[in-house]
């Protein structure tokens, strides 16, 4: 549908169907009419690709997306929105609506169902309060997918693609890099979107990886992630003891055999220490 991103054809289609936007949704409506394009075309969606979309809104997105990919899959939770998009995607008969809570869906049964013979991205337009929940479900469901490109808070954005033991790296950044080779793609300003929120987002773009980049227990790796980010501010050493329930002896010996500062924070540390760490944690054990 031409004109989607114009605000006065939006409100029409919304007064139409009488929508009103949900504060518990998240909902934030993109209008830049530049923003879509570019980031549909950084998905990688193109002939041969399929894409699986979460959380459409009013189709903006998914519009600039069915014209680079061979079919477009969204994922959209408010049933309100369907007859929205029934009439914003009318024009297209390479995209199909499933109405559920990504949350809670089978993803791998549904790209197998629905995308058969064709190479799978992932792209969305997340609302804030599910960011990390959304990304780390893409992630740890092993999906075959090459690349997620989504666009959240550019907080959220700024630390998921801070680099492994920098200051600004969190659990997140960690988790992410375990999975993923996150890059920050662009900012998009609060006035692109309808309402406008407060605060500014940004497009990143997770290449999958084929393989964890490094080797250990993965269920060991993200307790010692997890514990060491428990408490940031204190030194790894003391995190490691409340987070594990190990008495300060046994941490201490723990980092000396892992190869890591007693006295380190958890932001300071690299993948390769956190994998070290959860390695002689379980002796060495990798499942």
């Amino acid at each position: 549908m031409k004109r989607l991103s114009d605000i006065g054809t939006i409100r029409d289609i919304l007064s139409r169907h009488g929508f009103t936007f949900s504060k518990a949704l998240g909902q934030n409506f993109l209008v830049n009419p530049s923003v879509c394009p570019r980031m549909a075309e950084a998905s990688g969606a193109s002939a041969g690709v399929g894409v699986l979309e979460i959380g459409p809104g009013i189709g903006v997105l998914t519009n600039e997306l069915c014209q680079l990919a061979d079919k477009v899959v969204a994922v959209e939770l408010d049933k309100r929105l369907l007859p929205v998009l029934d009439e914003t995607l009318a024009e297209y008969d390479n995209v199909k609506i499933i109405r559920a809570d990504v949350l809670e869906l089978d993803l791998n049964r549904l790209i197998a169902e629905e995308f058969p013979g064709l190479r799978v991205v992932v792209c969305a337009n997340l609302p804030y309060y599910i960011t990390s929940p959304v990304i780390m479900k893409l992630l740890e469901d092993r999906l075959p997918v090459q690349a997620i490109t989504v666009m959240v808070q550019k907080e959220a954005a700024q630390r998921i693609c801070a680099p492994v033991g920098s200051r600004e790296s969190g659990a997140v950044t960690v988790s992410v890099n375990y999975y993923a080779e996150p890059h920050l793609l662009f900012g998009v300003s609060a006035g692109s979107f309808m309402p406008a929120p407060k605060v500014d987002s940004a497009v990143i773009r997770l290449e999958v990886l084929p393989q964890p980049p490094v080797q250990c227990s993965e269920a060991a790796f993200f307790r010692v992630v997890k514990a060491a980010f428990l408490q940031r501010r204190k030194v790894i050493a003391n995190s490691l003891s409340a987070g594990l329930g190990l008495d300060k002896a046994a941490v201490a010996d723990l980092l000396t055999r892992a190869g890591v500062p007693q006295n380190a924070r958890a932001e300071q540390l690299t993948l390769d220490d956190f994998a070290s760490i959860a390695n002689q944690l379980t002796g060495g054990q990798h499942e």
